[in-house]
């Protein structure tokens, strides 16, 4: 069976690590995209577009969508990037428009919720926010690249985040090296 995901893009800057999800998911699943209004504003002025995939698009205030409703059984929901803003609604059950209202079906459902935070440094209220989130079911997965794999170029940091993501979805890839400890 075919999987589904939703991934909800808003406006914290990394829209290429939306981008690079996309191109991996967009191959052998189901995906249902979603873009802020502010997240289209971010993606435009860092060059990248979310146009051409095959996927369904949303808008953010599509609540009708299928996939606001526990009803519609999808795998997963990545958030990436996630802005404090959306963070802060997500942990406290704001649900006001379909990113938020989806991340709210998947906390409920006990399904896989990455919230991909992108925020530096954080406060003290950004840090309860994630271990609000965290202990309602979602992942917190800051967009932190490791450099153990000796990365050449932007597009090798993006690949070992999206990579993260992936292996927490399941998803099978080869984006990035495993660690397979120091040679000696």
């Amino acid at each position: 069976m075919e999987k589904e995901y939703v991934i909800g893009i808003t406006g914290a800057s990394g829209a290429c690590y939306a981008r690079r999800l996309l191109e991996v998911l967009c191959r052998d699943a189901k995906v249902h995209i979603i873009v802020s209004d502010v997240g289209q504003q971010i993606a435009a002025h860092e060059g990248v577009s979310f146009k051409g995939f095959k996927a369904t698009y949303h808008t953010i205030d599509q609540i009708s969508a299928p996939i606001a409703s526990g009803s519609h059984r999808f795998d997963g929901m990545v958030v990436i990037p996630c802005s404090a803003k959306t963070l802060a609604a997500i942990a406290s059950g704001y649900a006001d428009n379909l990113i938020t209202r989806s991340a709210d079906v998947c906390l409920k459902e006990h399904r896989t919720c990455i919230l991909v935070t992108r925020e530096t440094p954080l406060s003290k209220i950004h840090l309860k926010n994630m271990l609000a989130a965290e202990d309602a079911g979602a992942t917190i997965m800051p967009a932190s690249p490791g450099f153990y794999t000796n990365p050449k170029t932007i597009d090798d940091l993006v690949d070992m985040v999206v990579a993260r993501v992936l292996d927490h979805l399941g998803v099978e890839h080869t984006l990035a090296k495993r660690w397979s400890g120091y040679d000696a």
